[in-house]
């Protein structure tokens, strides 16, 4: 397949146009989330070094560095009586949760506090990170073919010890989206530790060049070094008309997010970021409000039934007991008619 040079020139465009495109991103630091590693480089390709276990207790980005185009500062989160009450009806008799009615409201408010709550929980992050970005155009696979398939990672952190629970998540992102990922794990860009713009974008033009031979790839550089982590990613020609800046930023969200998730290795944090990012790229993010919105509507619904339902009840109790009344009184207190009186006029 006919491709650009290994150099950012060639028709490539940074960050858009129509080569592929490149952008990235720092993340809050403050220790490093694998086990204890040595400062300086590694020989590139993949390690078999377990994972580290050790987990990030705080979080402060400390800047290093300039950002490149794209990048964006990690985000972080900032670290009675009961109710009883009783209703009685027209007729006296106990009207347990203000009747029927009242139930299904009371049960509708409950349901609304629920989905409220689930909202909040949804969009709210286990660490630093806050809101994901919203998925907000429909966006169509790469076709099956696309791809010439090639590994999936390397490490030169030794971070990865189980290659399948990475892989895992990084081969649901290839089926949803039909771009292939692979992760780059690194302490450094080409011997340094404190890279400049220009030198990662070489970095990533020329890693792809040597990686992959197509143009359906997305190769995300993940560095830490000390106390930052900063994420850099590129994307090729075709990968790019799915991965648009609105899907990378879905994707480096969700490493944000997991990133401080304590409960997770280092492939599950990886993988899953792969997996969810997958998902919500390919769907269309439903406002969180629009479930809420209906609830309110059938909760307002319910409440004008119940409000006639009362009233129309209430009347029908009080024509009850003008009819019970009628009856009840004996027909002397009535007294002659006015046909009768007029009869007896008549009459004389």
């Amino acid at each position: 397949m006919a491709r650009a040079g290994g150099s950012p020139g060639g028709g490539r465009s940074m960050g858009g146009g129509g080569g592929r495109s490149f952008g990235g991103r720092s993340g809050g630091g403050g220790y490093n989330r694998g086990g204890a590693r040595p400062s300086g480089g590694f020989n590139r390709g993949s390690s078999g070094l377990p994972s580290g276990g050790y987990r990030p207790q705080s979080s402060q980005s400390s800047g290093m560095g300039p950002l490149i185009m794209g990048m964006g500062l990690g985000r972080m989160s900032g670290g009675g009586g009961n109710y009883r009450g009783s209703r009685r009806s027209s007729s006296g008799g106990g009207m347990g949760c203000l009747g029927g009615m009242g139930c299904l409201i009371i049960a509708g408010v409950f349901i609304l506090i629920v989905v409220i709550a689930m909202m909040f929980s949804f969009s709210g992050s286990s660490g630093p990170s806050a809101a994901i970005t919203a998925s907000t155009i429909q966006r169509e696979a790469l076709p099956k073919g696309a791809v010439n398939e090639t590994g999936y990672y390397t490490d030169e952190l030794g971070w990865i010890g189980n290659s399948t629970a990475l892989t895992a998540g990084m081969r649901s992102f290839y089926q949803q989206t039909g771009v292939q990922p692979y992760l780059y794990l690194t302490d450094n860009i080409d011997g340094s530790h404190r890279p400049t713009e220009a030198e990662v974008e070489q970095f990533a033009y020329r890693a792809y060049d040597e990686l992959f031979t197509d143009e359906a790839h997305l190769l995300l550089i993940f560095f830490e070094y000390q106390e930052d982590y900063r994420t850099w990613y590129i994307a090729g020609k075709q990968a790019k008309t799915v991965l648009d800046n609105e899907a990378m930023d879905i994707l480096l969200d969700f490493v944000d997010r997991h990133y401080y998730d304590q409960n997770l290795t280092d492939e599950q944090m990886f993988s899953k970021a792969f997996s969810d990012a997958g998902q919500r790229i390919m769907t269309v993010t439903t406002s969180p409000w629009i479930p809420v919105l209906i609830i309110l509507g059938m909760l307002a619904i319910l409440v004008i039934a119940f409000l006639w339902w009362r009233n129309f009840k209430k009347q029908r109790n009080i024509e009850a007991e003008q009819t019970r009344k009628i009856l009840e009184t004996p027909l002397e207190t009535f007294g002659e008619s006015d046909a009768e009186q007029r009869a007896k006029k008549y009459d004389k």
